[in-house]
Parts: C-alpha cells; sequence; structure tokens
C-alpha cells in the first residue's frame, strides 16, 4: 500500500485547525482501514509566518498524535510558496500527497476517489468544482472570466480547479526542478504532464475564521499566472502597437492632403486625441513589460524561495 501525505498550508488558521484536524484525521484512519493507504500516512500542516497560536496548535497536535506532522516557515511568504515548501518537504517521505487548505471547504470525502484514480495510473488527479453554489455573483463571474482569460492566453490550467489535488511520487520529483521565484503552481502541474485525471466536487461553506485571499490578492495571483506562463499580452501590446503606426500613418496622410488642398483644419480636438491615444498605449506597453522586467529581476537574484524554521518530519 503506498503511503500518503496530506499537506495543508495555514495561516492564521487557530479557529480551524482544532476542527479541520479531526476531519482530516478521520477521513485518514477510514482511508487507512479501508487498505487504500499505509498505516504509516500521515497530515502535515504548514505554518506559513502565522502571527497567532496556529504554529503552536500544530505542535500539540504532533506531540498527541505522531500522524499530525509540523513545518513553520520562518517568514510569511504567501500559500503557493508555503504550499510548495510542503509539497517538497514530504517528497522524500510519502508515495503520493494530496494539498488542501486548512478550512476544508474542499470536500474531503473525494479523496476516496482521488486515491483510486492514482491506483488506476494517474500520477495527478485534479479536484474540480462542479458548481459554485457558495459564491457571490462577483466571486463566480470574476472566477470564470479568470479561468477563460487563462485558456485564452494559452495558460495551460485546469477550469475550476483551485489547489485541491493528488500528486505521485513522479510529479512531486519533477516539481522539485522548477525554480522560478514566481510561482503559479495550478500553471505548473498541469505544464509537468503525465497521465492525469479529475474527480468532481461540491465546495462547502466556509465553518470558521475569514477568507486568506481578498480581491486584492485574488488580482496579484491572476496577474502572477498570466505574467508567468503566457506572452500572449507581450503580443498584444505588438499588435496595438502595429495598429497605431497604421493609424497614425493614415491620420498624417488625410492632414498632408487637407493642408495641399489648402483647407484649414481645427487641428487642437484631433492633436490632443492622438495624444493621448498613443500616451496611453505607450503607457500601457511600458507596464507590462514593466511586470516582465520585474519578474526577470526577482529570478536572477535567486534567493531562497522559503527559509524552515522547524521541521518535525525526521529523514
Amino acid at each position: 500500500m503506498k503511503q500518503l501525505a496530506i499537506v495543508v498550508p495555514c495561516y492564521n488558521e487557530e479557529e480551524v485547525l482544532p476542527t479541520s484536524s479531526k476531519k482530516l484525521l478521520v477521513k485518514l484512519n477510514s482511508m487507512i482501514d479501508e487498505k487504500l493507504i499505509s498505516d504509516t500516512s500521515f497530515i502535515i500542516f504548514i505554518d506559513d509566518g502565522s502571527k497567532d497560536q496556529t504554529w503552536n496548535i500544530i505542535t500539540k497536535l504532533h506531540q498527541s498524535n505522531p500522524k499530525f506532522q509540523g513545518l513553520k516557515l520562518a517568514t510569511n511568504k504567501g500559500h503557493q510558496f508555503a504550499l510548495l515548501s510542503g509539497l517538497n518537504s514530504v517528497t522524500d517521505h510519502c508515495d503520493v500527497s494530496i494539498s488542501i487548505d486548512s478550512d476544508l471547504q474542499d470536500d474531503i470525502d473525494v479523496m476516496d476517489q482521488m486515491i483510486k484514480k492514482f491506483l488506476e495510473g494517474n500520477e495527478i488527479v485534479y479536484a474540480v468544482r462542479k458548481k459554485r453554489k457558495t459564491d457571490t455573483w462577483f466571486k463566480k463571474a470574476s472566477a470564470q472570466f479568470f479561468y477563460k482569460l487563462m485558456l485564452g492566453l494559452g495558460v495551460q490550467i485546469i477550469y475550476d480547479h483551485a489547489d485541491y489535488r493528488l500528486t505521485g511520487k513522479k510529479a512531486l520529483q519533477s516539481l522539485l526542478k522548477y525554480q522560478e521565484s514566481n510561482l503559479f503552481l495550478r500553471g505548473i502541474f498541469p505544464h509537468i504532464g503525465f497521465k492525469h485525471d479529475t474527480v468532481e466536487y461540491e465546495r462547502l461553506e466556509r465553518y470558521a475564521g475569514e477568507s486568506k485571499y481578498p480581491l486584492k490578492k485574488m488580482i496579484s495571483f491572476a496577474l502572477e499566472g498570466i505574467t508567468s506562463f503566457s506572452v500572449v499580452p507581450l503580443r498584444i501590446v505588438s499588435s496595438l502597437g502595429l495598429i497605431a503606426i497604421l493609424f497614425s500613418t493614415t491620420l498624417s496622410g488625410w492632414v498632408l492632403y487637407q493642408h495641399m488642398t489648402g483647407k484649414v483644419i481645427q487641428g487642437w480636438s484631433s492633436t490632443i486625441l492622438s495624444i493621448y491615444f498613443l500616451g496611453s498605449i505607450q503607457l500601457l506597453s511600458l507596464g507590462l513589460i514593466g511586470e516582465y522586467i520585474g519578474k526577470i529581476y526577482k529570478e536572477i537574484k535567486a534567493r531562497p524561495r522559503f527559509l524552515i524554521d522547524e521541521l518535525t518530519l525526521k529523514k
């Protein structure tokens, strides 16, 4: 039987951890009883530099039951890096991992299906939401726009999939080879390849605490994904530049014709409009190019992507 590691990123989750840890342990034990996974399987919580009692709760859980493990980052690095640190840490300690957020809004009951699909030969299993009943209209519309935009820009991404996924050892080892600092795991895993499948689930209501993904973080996350995996925006800028040149050339020809025919042109409006038009394109282009230059700047520094303060797992 395969050894499973359930990887759970946490940030200021003291309100949810006592409940979610119990639910995860029940699910882990039930899969062990059903002979789906080995009895050496475990759950690891990653504390992403929390400011509350999250780490204290994790250490107490570990002391009470060895099936609970913990990893504490030296500082807050964000959800994607916290998840990556957990996945990297368990690579040598398990045959397969399942990543899930600590609020357990993602239904843990589909883990059995994920394990079964893994045993059928799938190296990666993506959990995909059936519907968005619990979302507000704005969140539903913005999420759908995000996925359609990413797919339209040529980014490999699984529609309506977040970071609830099963990953086999081969995929985990392949993930170690990705060293970029601009991290977008939802794009990296489809890029890794290997045989994969999906399971569907209904997203549940958050039973405690607050969402760690407000609108500002969602927009930043979307920009990270687009600029990390697609050069289409740069091509759009190039196309806009070409259109602007054609427009300016046509306008110049028209102005020259008016001048040669002796007509008086009141040119203030057209001059101001053309300045606004070209200025807007230039600013947009500079801003977008700046995004990519900023990413290059971060990459060439080659700084550590995360630093581990404490880890309960032992080699």
